[in-house]
């Protein structure tokens, strides 16, 4: 099977290697779509992934076969990968232990994932696609899923005005999953024309551009002079944490979504005496996976906008890909195509 191997120095090589076996509980997946995600990204920018490492997590496909003891999933079936329940003790780590750093701990197997042909998992690990969804689409059900989560730990309100900084795929599912929750308005800022158009596609009923206007000041104005009740820090631009923290209402709350992997600047005595509450989160759980794979198929998240059909590629062009990605971008979604 093709496979883009990580090989270190921000370089992905496609290699011929063994079609894997599945053990006792375990399926083997033909993939169909793999959607490029930023913390890939980050990992090749910043060379924390390991050599022989194949990346790639929000993928959709057919199980190919099954290993001894599955009953569960048989040839044939349509699946995402993840979104099931693992059994105690195979938790994710930063859902078992008390202290985890991603930056250090997040990137430490040769585990052969999405960015190939096949791939195994766990019986336990997938999710079956409704039939109404496209493989194409349930290929996004992960990154929706990071987007559910942020909305249900953010403390969010039914008719609350809302804030998401950055329209990448994670800003734009943010705001259809704060519509879905009841948010009553929603402002976007992002300094490219192509995202802020499929935002307003997508819902957002007022979109800034923070390359030619100060976001803050903007986006108070927009929220009826009291700043947001909710602001989703979804770009993770060196000034955007600081920026959600200074745009916020008093007693609002700030959601960190997106990551950033260097210092950025803050001056807390700004904000600070608005006293605000700044919380974080950090992928999903299989309720959210459920809940996100249950607005695709509803159609109260719209992935079609965020699919154009210039950011579709082969896995022969994932090095040009992560090359461009790197750098800033307009390009909405990047899915491989098998």
């Amino acid at each position: 099977m093709k496979a883009a191997v990580y090989q270190g120095n921000q370089k992905l090589v496609i290699e011929e290697l063994p079609v894997p076996e599945p053990g006792p509980g375990e399926v083997l997946v033909k993939i169909s779509h793999s959607a490029i995600c930023g913390t890939d990204v980050h990992a090749f920018l910043y060379d924390i992934a390991p050599a022989g490492a194949v990346m790639g997590h929000e993928f959709s496909g057919r199980v190919a076969a099954v290993g001894p003891g599955v009953t569960a999933w048989k040839e044939g079936d349509r699946v995402i990968g993840g979104g099931g329940t693992p059994p105690s003790g195979m938790e994710a780590p930063l859902r078992r232990q008390e202290q985890y750093n991603y930056r250090l701990e997040g990137f430490t197997d040769t585990r052969k994932r999405g960015y190939a042909e096949y791939t195994l998992l766990n019986d336990w690990a997938p999710l079956g696609i409704p039939d109404n969804v496209t493989d194409l689409h349930a290929s996004l059900t992960e990154p929706c899923s990071v987007a559910v989560r942020a909305v249900r730990l953010s403390n969010m309100k039914l008719g609350d005005v809302v804030a998401v900084l950055g329209a990448g795929p994670i800003g734009l599912l943010t705001i259809q999953a704060a519509k879905a929750a009841g948010a009553r308005k929603v402002i976007v800022s992002e300094p490219s024309a192509t995202r802020r158009d499929t935002a307003i596609k997508l819902g957002a009923d007022a979109v800034v551009d923070p390359s030619k206007e100060d976001a803050i000041p903007a986006i108070i104005n927009l929220s009826e002079g009291d700043g947001p009740h909710v602001v989703f820090e979804c770009a993770a631009a060196p000034p955007t944490l600081d920026a959600a923290l200074n745009m916020v209402r008093k007693k609002g709350n700030v959601m960190l979504v997106a990551l950033a992997w260097e210092s950025v600047p803050m001056l807390p005595v700004d904000w600070a005496g608005k006293e605000i509450q700044l919380n974080t989160t950090f992928g999903a759980e299989p309720y959210d996976w459920k809940v996100a794979l249950d607005l695709i198929s509803s159609g109260k998240i719209d992935l079609e906008p965020m699919i154009l059909s210039t950011d579709f590629l082969a896995l022969d062009g994932i090095q040009d890909a992560f090359e461009s990605l790197i750098k800033p971008s307009t390009q909405v979604q990047m899915v491989v195509r098998f």
